[in-house]
Formats: C-alpha cells, structure tokens, sequence
C-alpha cells in the first residue's frame, strides 16, 4: 500500500468532494472520483452499492470492470455477498483473499463477480446518513493480501464524502420516479376522461343515427304498409295476392330491425363468446355487401377469450366490427382476414384486408378510426393501423396485456345505456 504523506490524503480527500460537484447521476459521479480513490486505496474494481428505499434490494454502480453486479438493475440484499453489511451486522469486510472466503460464498450468494474477476483483496465499509446506513462503498483487488486495517479508515472517510452526495443523488431519483409516476397517472385519468366524452359523443352520433335510420326507412316503410293495408280494407279485396307485397314488406322491416338491434346490442357476443360474435358479424357483413370476397377468421386463443371481462369484451368487439365494415364498405377487397391470437402476455386482434388502403377512403371513415383508438384507450390496449402487406390492403390491430384485463366503468356504463 502506498504511505501517503497526511497532507498528500487531504489533497485526494478534498479533490474527491470536488469532483463530485455537478454530477448528476451515480455512474458519472463513482466514475468522476475512481482515480482520486486509487491513489488513496489502489483498487481494480470500485463500487458504490445503493440500497433502495424499501432495504430489501439494492443496486450497484462500479467503474474499473464490468461485471454482473453492474449489469442486475435490482438485486436481493439477502443474496449480496456483503449482506452482513448492509443489514449493519458488521461494521467492515476486510479479507485477503475473497474467493475462499465463506463469509463471501453461502447458498443463493450472487458471487459470480469475485470468481470470474478473481477479486480477491476486498474491503466493505458502509455508507451511512444519520446513522442509517443506505449503501456499501467496495474496493477489490486481484493482488491477493493487499488490504490492511489502514485502509478501512480510509475507505470510511471515503464513503462520509460519498453517502451525503449519494443520498442527494438518490432523493432526488426518487421524486423524479415519483413526479413521472403522478405525471402518467394524471395522463391516464385525462385520457380516460376525454375518450370517456368522445365515446359518449359518438354513442349520442350513433343514437342520432338509429333515430334516423328508424324514421327514415322502418317507420316510412311501416307507413306505407299501414295505407296500403287501409286501402285494401276499403276496397273490399284482400286477396292472398293483395297481401302479398305487404308480407314482404313486413319482412324487411324486420330484417332492417334486426340489423339496427345487432348493431346496438352484440346478443351473440354474450351468448357465444368473442370470436364466434366476429366471425358472424364478418360472414353477415361480407353476405349483405353482395360481393364476392373471402373472409376467415383465426382463432389461435385456446380459452383466452373466455377469461376477459365483459366489458373488454364488448370493446374489443365493437372494434373488430368498424374495422370489418370500413373493409367491406370502402376498400372493396377481394379477402378479409381476422387473426386473434395471445403472444408475448398480450391478446392480439388483427383484421387485414387487400383492398384499396387506408389513403384511399381516410376521409369516409376517419370518425371511425377515432371510435376504435378510445375504445382501445379506455381497455388500455394498444390500437395500430397502417398498410398492408406489400402496401396492399389495411391492418388493423389492438393489442390487449392480458394483465391489465380488469373493469373499465366508463364503457360499462356507455354500452348499458
């Protein structure tokens, strides 16, 4: 060890609180000081180990090697090898030779680091606050015997200068966390209010629409019938081929009734499940369109679907179907594809087409791409739509964390209403 002269170590002490000023996060600041250390105890490998506020797990920030200490974001304080000292059993770690010492190698130790570096001079003093202690500074060497006593009582003027700057470093993470934490919560509380009021705003479009729809085309229909009917009481001549026309008149006002109440309440999504009310919805579609497309639709859940809330289920639903009718009505494709699939903890829905694109009819449907992004916002669920393969055609895709699968009351409320 060097035999520094007291003046010489006050020089390295104070170039080590100078150092310091300005660095604004632990690598740069353990970094910033590693060579003022090395001339007060001469190391290969300098770390600050940080305890994280509930004790139980720390964090380590080295510099003079790489290792797996550095690498582990978050690590058991139980596992650490100086655990001894963390949890203030002892007041050092002092050895020769690390890689035979059993206070280093116990069961579920993470030791990997002194084997594959062979560090095997150590020494372990805490970083304390008000006499709480918040991390471990550690200097090795691969020089075995190299420590003594001498450099305990510097490495624990070394780790006074460290923990003050280090607490501060460490406080000040904390509320960044924190303000991050309450800035997205903010967020999603504001998201979850404007796409809870864009919903009603379309669901009252819709409504509007219904009305519309109902005056427009079931209640003129049933009018006409009604004077017909009257028509053929005053005449006296109501014969099978009278009726006629007016049974087929009534048959399409149910038709156009039940296509307006499968449109307001999936019956089969909650009789059948999921995929079998999207694969009807899209075999209804494709029949109505008159045209020639194939359609299919992939099932690759194996019961997932089962275990979704109903409202996600509703959303999702609900989403499938504007994809599927802006498909048929606008992009005149020759096949439509719905996959649903879970990969990677998330529920996955596709619908593709090759049709014209999405450039092509944005501004028929661009309501209807905003309808399916809330709902994707309020299940939390990830909404995408781009092109196609080979730029043929549109994807539409939401993605669902299967562990956030949990109520969402704005759209309970709107889908009951």
């Amino acid at each position: 060890m060097p035999h520094l002269a007291p003046a010489a170590l006050v020089d390295h002490y104070l170039g080590i609180s100078r150092l310091l000023a300005g660095q604004l996060d632990f690598r740069s600041a353990i970094r910033a000081v590693a060579a003022e250390i090395a001339h007060i105890i001469p190391h290969d490998h300098l770390d600050v180990c940080m305890l994280m506020v509930d004790g139980n797990y720390h964090t380590a920030y080295e510099t003079g090697m790489d290792t797996a200490w550095g690498n582990v974001e978050s690590a058991p304080v139980a596992n650490s090898p100086i655990r001894t000292l963390l949890w203030g059993e002892v007041d050092h770690l002092l050895t020769d030779d690390a890689v035979n010492d059993p206070r280093f190698h116990f069961e579920g130790a993470f030791k990997r680091p002194i084997i594959e570096q062979s560090l095997r001079s150590r020494v372990h003093v805490p970083l304390k606050v008000q006499g709480a202690i918040i991390g471990a500074l550690s200097c090795s060497s691969q020089t075995p015997g190299l420590y003594a006593l001498e450099d305990v009582d510097r490495a624990r003027i070394i780790a006074d200068l460290l923990a003050p700057y280090f607490f501060a470093l460490r406080a000040a993470e904390q509320a960044q966390q924190s303000a991050i934490v309450e800035a997205e919560a903010r967020a999603r509380e504001e998201g979850l209010r404007q796409g809870a009021l864009k919903l009603t705003e379309a669901l009252e479009q819709e409504r509007q629409r219904i009305g519309m729809d109902l005056h427009d085309q079931t209640l003129a229909d049933l009018t006409r019938l009604s004077r017909r009917i009257d028509r053929l009481a005053r005449s006296g001549e109501v014969t099978g081929e009278a009726l006629e026309p007016v049974s087929r008149g009534l048959q399409h006002c149910m038709q156009d009734l039940r296509q307006i109440i499968e449109q307001a309440k999936p019956s089969i999504l909650q009789l059948f499940g999921l995929a079998q009310a999207v694969e009807n919805h899209l075999d209804r579609s494709v029949r109505d369109s008159a045209t020639p497309i194939e359609w299919a639709l992939v099932d690759e859940t194996t019961g997932t679907l089962d275990t979704l809330e109903p409202t996600v289920s509703v959303a999702l639903f609900r989403i499938a179907q504007e994809a599927i009718n802006n498909a048929v009505r606008h992009a005149q494709p020759l096949a439509i594809t719905v996959r649903l699939k879970v990969e990677a903890g998330q529920l996955a829905i596709e619908i593709a087409d090759d049709g014209y694109g999405i450039a092509r009819h944005r501004g028929r449907i661009g309501g209807g791409i905003d309808n399916m992004k809330t709902r994707a916002r309020l299940i939390s669920a990830k909404f995408t739509i781009s092109p196609g393969r080979n730029n043929r055609g549109t994807t539409v895709a939401v993605s669902l964390p299967l562990h956030r699968n949990a109520e969402r009351p704005a759209i309970q409320r709107e889908e009951q209403r």
